[in-house]
């Protein structure tokens, strides 16, 4: 824990700056409730040509919600950083569940790896904001670095089940 905490007051006294102090917040909103990711996914849907990625994407989300909401927060249960530091200014409001693992980490890695997996090129910028929505995690010190890898591999696993399980559901059944 001191390590992580450690990690966390670097990023503060040394890359904590005006710019970052309103991009952060921003970024990080734009995953509060997964609602960037689920704009995304339903697009997707909507053309014809990218439903399959969007399908990936949608049951990505789904598994997620489930593994990291519904299962390991709750049963986690770990405090966040900043309850440590009590002095700290924090730039949003202090979330009130659970810090293991983030899950505006892995919604958004979930996204980037359902696309990767189901073959759509979409995946490149997706993890340029997956990368960003997880350092604002840290930056905004309400994950510890383990929560947001956490989230990173969770995303992972349940981006690559979301496309194999979209795989499965679009497979037309055969007919004897």
């Amino acid at each position: 824990m001191q390590l992580e905490l450690a990690v966390l007051d670097w990023i503060q006294l040394h890359l904590r700056c005006e710019l970052l102090d309103w991009l952060m917040p921003f970024v990080s909103g734009l995953s509060n409730h997964g609602e960037v990711w689920i704009l995304f996914a339903a697009l997707l849907l909507l053309i014809r040509r990218q439903r399959v990625y969007g399908l990936s994407a949608a049951c990505a989300l789904t598994l997620d919600l489930i593994a990291c909401n519904i299962i390991l927060k709750p049963l986690i249960d770990r405090l966040r950083p900043f309850v440590f530091r009590p002095n700290l200014s924090l730039l949003v409001s202090p979330p009130g569940d659970a810090s293991f693992p983030s899950g505006h980490t892995a919604a958004a890695f979930a996204m980037v790896f359902a696309l990767k997996t189901a073959g759509s090129p979409l995946w490149w910028p997706a993890l340029a904001l997956a990368t960003v929505t997880a350092f604002s995690r840290l930056y905004l010190y309400v994950h510890w670095p383990t929560d947001v890898l956490g989230g990173v591999l969770l995303g992972a696993a349940v981006g690559w089940a979301g496309a194999k399980l979209a795989k499965v559901l679009l497979k037309k059944p055969t007919q004897d």
